[in-house]
């Protein structure tokens, strides 16, 4: 009796089991329209018929079968994959009479009719590509014949070295028409196989790699535009003396990337052409007239008239110093123990050396005040101690005085020294640069004839 309620209790289970579980995935597309009242076994078999014939004549339904029933069709078999599952339910469904349609077709899992297709489709896409070799050769030539010719134009000396300010504007220039035969060749050679559609995606594709460049290297893309703008502008010639970002130096050349400078102690200053373009730049010889200016320093008792008419009279006497623009001398502020006066004259640098001009103004200025008896004073310096009074440090005077250089002789021969080894400096640096500049001139894009800023 207990085995029997045991065989009633699994059987009632499974039944449970078997009646909650899904089932079978119908397909929702099932023909529309009225249907007919009377039922016809002709029409039947001609539906079924019709549907075979068709089943027939497409590939990967060798196994299907249809039975048509009152106008209902059931389809039983294997088919290649799913989608050819699901076109049985549109085949069937337009086929005039077809009340309703039980697709119980499962794909196939024999790997022969699986692999069968594939090998097919391999096979003609095979045939295809070489059918198309002859129109890809031809495309492929075309496309190499216009790169050749763009090439070719590209490395011509005329017309882009005339045309270009520099050597690095000319190349930039050989470098577009590089490019726009290698676009060229890729439109036409893609038009040839009639894939000219294809040509919006590739640009758009670059397109948007060229802009995730550019990003990355956006300061190479600066420093390259910055070149090409003093390449074409020049601020400075070889040779000259300028100030960039507090750097001084003499110019040795101007490369695609930075800008190359010599120190006065002979050490290379390599700035990069972003900062340049951006930064403000003194040249100091540029301009041929140049002005220097010396600081001098009187009692507060001397005749301040007579004292600047001295300076003025001795400046202008110096055979370097050009009349116009014409020297002046001014009190330029009160110091702890003295008058500064500030003598101005302008020579021409092209031909008079700056550091010399100035040490000589300063000698023969001095060496006057000292013949006139103006006295330059000494700087007084007082020195208080905490806690500590005069009595305490015993014959030691309260103020310390230091007494300025006032030999003229001794000046004189100082300033000769600094003129004499300034103009070997000169000459020296400039040595340094010809020789660099002729070492590399190939990669230097100063130019004597470009226009100046």
């Amino acid at each position: 009796m207990t085995v029997i309620l045991r065989l009633i209790f699994a059987a009632s289970f499974f039944t449970l089991v078997l009646a909650g579980s899904p089932a079978p995935a119908q397909s929702t597309d099932q023909p529309t329209g009225m249907i007919a009242v009377e039922d016809s076994d002709a029409q039947d078999a001609a539906i079924a018929r019709r549907i075979r014939e068709i089943l027939d004549e497409l590939n990967g339904y060798e196994d299907v079968t249809v039975m048509v029933n009152a106008g209902i069709v059931t389809m039983r078999g294997t088919a290649l994959d799913g989608s050819a599952v699901d076109r049985l339910d549109d085949i069937a469904g337009r086929v005039e009479g077809v009340v309703a349609v039980e697709n119980r077709v499962l794909e196939t899992t024999d790997v022969a009719q699986r692999l069968n297709p594939a090998l097919e489709r391999f096979r003609a896409r095979l045939e295809q590509l070489v059918n198309f070799l002859p129109l890809a050769g031809v495309a492929i030539a075309a496309f190499g014949l216009v790169v050749l010719v763009g090439v070719l134009l590209a490395r011509m000396r005329y017309p882009w070295d005339r045309l270009a300010p520099n050597a690095f504007i000319a190349d930039i220039y050989r470098q577009i028409i590089r490019i726009a035969f290698l676009l060229g060749g890729v439109v036409i050679a893609l038009d040839i196989l009639g894939a000219t559609a294809l040509l919006s995606t590739i640009l758009g594709a670059a397109g948007i790699i060229g802009l995730a460049i550019g990003f990355a290297v956006r300061d190479t893309v600066e420093n390259f535009i910055a070149s090409v703008m003093l390449s074409i502008r020049q601020p400075f010639r070889p040779n000259d003396q300028v100030e960039i970002e507090g750097d001084i130096g003499k110019v040795i050349r101007l490369t695609s990337r930075a800008t190359i400078l010599l120190s006065f102690d002979g050490n290379h200053i390599r700035i990069p052409n972003a900062t340049v373009f951006k930064s403000r730049i003194v040249n100091y010889t540029r301009n041929d007239e140049r002005r220097f200016v010396i600081d001098l320093g009187v009692a507060y008792d001397t005749d301040l008239v007579r004292a600047q008419e001295l300076a003025l009279q001795t400046v202008s006497s110096l055979p370097f110093v050009i009349p116009e623009p014409a020297p002046a001398v001014w009190i330029e502020k009160l110091g702890d123990s003295a008058v500064i006066l500030q003598v101005a004259g302008w020579i021409r640098q092209h031909e008079t050396s700056y550091l010399r001009a100035r040490s000589e103004a300063w000698r023969l200025c001095m060496a006057a005040f000292d013949h006139a008896g103006i006295v330059m004073p000494e700087t007084t310096l007082r020195v208080v101690g905490m806690g500590v009074t005069p009595s305490d440090v015993p014959n030691q005077p309260s103020e310390i005085h230091v007494k300025t250089a006032t030999n003229a002789a001794a000046v004189a021969a100082v300033t000769q020294t600094i003129g004499d080894v300034e103009a070997a400096m000169d000459k020296e640096l400039e040595r340094i640069v010809a020789t660099e500049r002729a070492e590399k001139h190939k990669d230097d894009l100063l130019t004597k004839d470009a226009p100046e800023e």
